[in-house]
């Protein structure tokens, strides 16, 4: 077992090393051969270089303001058609989580034109508000989907004790059944980060100017017409990945034990 993971480790981890490995070294390391793990002169130009050279820190506030919008929109809406959906019956709620649930079996590709075609109907193409919209289409089926699955873990009896001592059913959600889900809404947070940091090609299209570019766009941009600074492009990757990483490494504890949530049947 040990040795499977050992491996499984290495598959993970070594592109990673290599990538740190290029951004640490200088441009004349770079391209020696044979390769070289461990750079001779640990150089961080690189890193330097793209908050310089290029707009990289206009892309990386775009990233950071549109994920976090788009996050926090989808964590409000998910939660309370999750909670809704566990809680109450109601007419066509089959058919509305199978309509969700079939929204999430379509390749993005797919949406591409009608998105554009909506988007630019509405005037918000090349906007950051178009981008949010995208994105929280994307997260909210899925992420209410997830939030269903903890909200039907808690017993409905919270709700009942909840009603009895004068609480209604939205401070009932807010002061009793929310704090509960703890896990689940960092889980749902932590999807919809990923999904929405690393998409690239709605970002691609439905952005022209470079005062609107994402992380993800602009680290592509840094593939040049006629040579790839290959340093360059291996730092900017590096910072890119960060957030997230120390967003985990935050979260793990409750993404940990979501991951058991529900094994347990009350």
């Amino acid at each position: 077992m040990y040795v499977i993971l050992i491996i499984a480790s290495l598959l993970v981890l070594i592109p990673v090393l290599w990538m740190l490995s290029t951004a640490l070294k200088p441009a004349q390391e770079v391209m020696v051969t044979p390769p070289q793990w461990i750079p001779e002169h640990i150089s961080f130009e690189a890193f330097s270089r793209i908050w310089k050279d290029y707009p990289f820190g206009t892309y990386f506030m775009n990233s950071t303001y549109i994920v976090l919008v788009s996050t926090g929109v989808s964590l409000v809406f998910s939660a309370l058609a999750g909670y809704g959906a566990s809680r109450f019956n109601f007419r066509g709620k089959g058919s509305f989580l199978t309509f969700l649930l079939i929204t999430q079996m379509f390749p993005s590709i797919m949406l591409l034109i009608p998105f554009y075609k909506v988007l630019q109907k509405l005037g918000l193409i090349d906007s950051h508000l178009g981008l949010i919209v995208v994105y929280i289409s994307f997260s909210i089926p899925f992420c209410t989907w997830m939030m269903l699955g903890f909200f039907q873990g808690i017993p409905k009896e919270l709700d009942e004790a909840a009603k009895i001592d004068g609480c209604g059913k939205i401070r009932t959600f807010v002061q009793i059944i929310l704090p509960l889900s703890l896990p689940g809404l960092a889980a749902t947070a932590i999807y919809s980060l990923i999904v929405g940091w690393n998409e690239y090609m709605f970002a691609f299209i439905l952005t022209t100017s470079d005062n609107m570019k994402t992380l993800p766009v602009g680290i592509g941009q840094l593939n040049g017409f006629y040579k790839i600074v290959w340093n360059d492009l291996m730092a900017a990757s590096i910072v890119s990945s960060l957030p997230l990483i120390i967003l985990f490494l935050f979260l793990q504890k409750y993404f940990i034990s979501s991951l058991t949530a529900g094994a347990v049947k009350q």
